[in-house]
């Protein structure tokens, strides 16, 4: 091959590397609290499950699909939405109790390390701060779906995640003992978040 050729062929090699599209491989999602949830279940009377949830979830999401390590999340939850569909009940909660919302309103997640943990799931290690005390904690969240377009032109993505903590660990400690010996509420707490969240524009 003549040294013109070769010329020509490397030529044309790199134009087609330089010619192939190039896509951001990070993207920012904003959390759409009126489509997200953070659902709860625990333990009562060591018999039976109560269920409940709290809205009012904001935060940023950003997913790098080349390199998971490189993403992140923050999470912020109102924790005087909290709601069992027992007003008494839900009262009881937001006291001193248990999530004493009067001096701690809010709930936070900061993730510290993002890691792949199998097909179609990431594990998601961070600082979960409730009632004022930090503790970490690991969620199991499904990788993001691809997203689609909502009929007011945002694109939409969304995510499930999951975790259990111990309420001790928090301080959200009140309990009574039964005569049978056991206990009202249980300490082990299992997490369930549904996420929609919006990609947010590109900044200026």
């Amino acid at each position: 091959m003549s040294r013109y050729i070769r010329r020509i062929v490397v030529g044309a090699a790199l134009a087609a590397v330089v010619s192939v599209p190039s896509f951001a491989s990070a993207t920012t999602y904003q959390i759409d609290p009126k489509h997200t949830d953070a659902q709860f279940a625990v333990t009562h009377l060591m018999i039976s499950t109560v269920r409940g949830e709290f809205h009012g979830i904001t935060g940023t999401v950003v997913y790098d699909d080349s390199d998971v390590s490189k993403s992140s999340v923050k999470v912020s939850i109102d924790a005087t939405t909290v709601d069992t569909r027992e007003p008494d009940r839900d009262k009881h909660l937001k006291s001193a109790d248990f999530f004493d919302v009067a001096n701690h309103p809010t709930m936070t997640f900061s993730s510290t390390k993002v890691e792949p943990a199998g097909a179609g799931k990431l594990r998601v290690t961070g600082d979960l701060t409730i009632r004022g005390n930090t503790r970490k904690a690991v969620l199991e969240v499904t990788l993001p779906k691809a997203p689609i377009k909502d009929p007011w032109g945002l694109q939409r993505s969304a995510v499930n995640a999951t975790t259990k903590i111990n309420r001790q660990d928090f301080g959200v400690a009140w309990n009574k003992t039964l005569d049978s010996g056991g206990v009202v509420v249980g300490d082990s707490v299992d997490i369930n978040l549904d996420v929609e969240m919006v990609i947010a524009p590109p900044a200026k």
